[in-house]
Formats: C-alpha cells, sequence, structure tokens
C-alpha cells in the first residue's frame, strides 16, 4: 500500500491494511511516500526509495497512474487502496498470471536470517531479485498539522527499508543475511519477497515470505 500521512484519503486504506494483514495468506505492507510533504506535514516513515518505488510500478505497467492511497497486488495490479473488493479481485488475477508460484521460506536462526527459494516449475529467462524488507509492525502517529491535521492514525507493516540479497536464476537457492538487518529504522519483523524486474522497474512478485511474528 502506498500511503501517505499527509493524505487525506489515506486514513482508510491504512485501516485495511491492519485488517488484510490478520490474513496468514496476505502479506499486507505499507510503503509511505514522501511527496505530500509539501502540504504542511512531513511523513514521519516517508521514505524516496519508496516514491521511487511506486513511480517504477507505473513505468513497468505503462499507465503513468501514481496516487495514494495506491495498492500494488502482487506487483503487477493496482487499485484505490481503501477498495478492499477491487484489491481482493486483482489478488486473484495475479494467481492466475503466476504470482506467488515459488515458494519461499525465511527463518532466524540466532544472528542470522535463513531464506530459502524454491526451484521453478519452468525454465526461468529472467532473473529475479530476493529482497529482505525490514517491517515495523504498528505505530500510531498523532499528526499535528496538513490534511490529516488533529487525527491520530495507526500504521501497520510499514516498511523501512528495500533491501537486495541476491538474485534468484530459477533454481533453488538460499540466502543469509544478519539478523541486525530486522531491527534497522526501529523495525520489529521482516518480510522477503522475490521479486521479477529492477529496481527502476519492478515486476511481479514470484515469491514471498513473512519472518517470524509478522
Amino acid at each position: 500500500m502506498f500511503t501517505s500521512q499527509g493524505c487525506s484519503s489515506c486514513p482508510p486504506a491504512d485501516l485495511m491494511v491492519g485488517e488484510l494483514a490478520k490474513d496468514p495468506s496476505v502479506l499486507a505492507l505499507s510503503f509511505p511516500v514522501d511527496y505530500w510533504d509539501y502540504l504542511g506535514w512531513k511523513d514521519t516513515f516517508a521514505d524516496k526509495a519508496f516514491t521511487a518505488r511506486q513511480r517504477g510500478y507505473s513505468e513497468a505497467r505503462g499507465d503513468r497512474h501514481v496516487y495514494t492511497p495506491q495498492a500494488v497486488v502482487d506487483g503487477m495490479l493496482h487499485a484505490v487502496g481503501s477498495n478492499r473488493d477491487s484489491i481482493i479481485a486483482q489478488r486473484f488475477d495475479g494467481r492466475a498470471k503466476g504470482a506467488l508460484a515459488v515458494p519461499v521460506s525465511a527463518t532466524v536462526d540466532g544472528s542470522t536470517i535463513r531464506i530459502a527459494v524454491g526451484a521453478a516449475a519452468q525454465p526461468r529467462l529472467k532473473p529475479a531479485t530476493v529482497l529482505l524488507l525490514p517491517v515495523m509492525r504498528r505505530s500510531d502517529v498523532a499528526i499535528a498539522r496538513g490534511e490529516n491535521k488533529g487525527r491520530t492514525v495507526t500504521y501497520t507493516n510499514v516498511v523501512r527499508e528495500l533491501i537486495p540479497l541476491g538474485v534468484w536464476d530459477g533454481t533453488q537457492k538460499s540466502f543469509e543475511a544478519p539478523a541486525s538487518l530486522a531491527r534497522m529504522r526501529n523495525a520489529d519483523a521482516f518480510a522477503v519477497i522475490v521479486q521479477e524486474g529492477t529496481t527502476d522497474r519492478p515486476g511481479i512478485v514470484l515469491g514471498a515470505a513473512k519472518g517470524p511474528g509478522l
């Protein structure tokens, strides 16, 4: 979910992220963007990398649609972030097109995160990137200025960084990372995604896993 503390249309979508996150089969993530900061409130979680990621998705799709709240489902399809029915429909469409077909698991062994990515059902022509996403599971933010002045909004599964761990070529592979990465910038959990495309033009999410406690 691409969202902003400075967007008056976003709180219903932020609430829905919290609801979706309760579903074990859903990896619901918040990506706060910074392009509404000029309205009078600087988003306390926004990152220009998330703004670039949202624009990269629009470039990859070819539609140039960038707005908040915007849900990007399985790296392919988008919907208004407060429209639950549309998001669920996009989820099923993504599965039909091969999203989340690759098994991924993530565990913590002492000071090390261990990630296992299964083999693709068919040989792959395009490599994919394995990304570690440190996540803040919940934060209540009192917003003092801007369009949401006077509101306290709860944010769920706020991504704090995008950390590439390596390239997956379609064969069964393992990856490791220091567990300390999952705690950076006040994160208290993590997720892993295997995603086609590049940083500039991210594509379909081929596999995903939640870390312990997410």
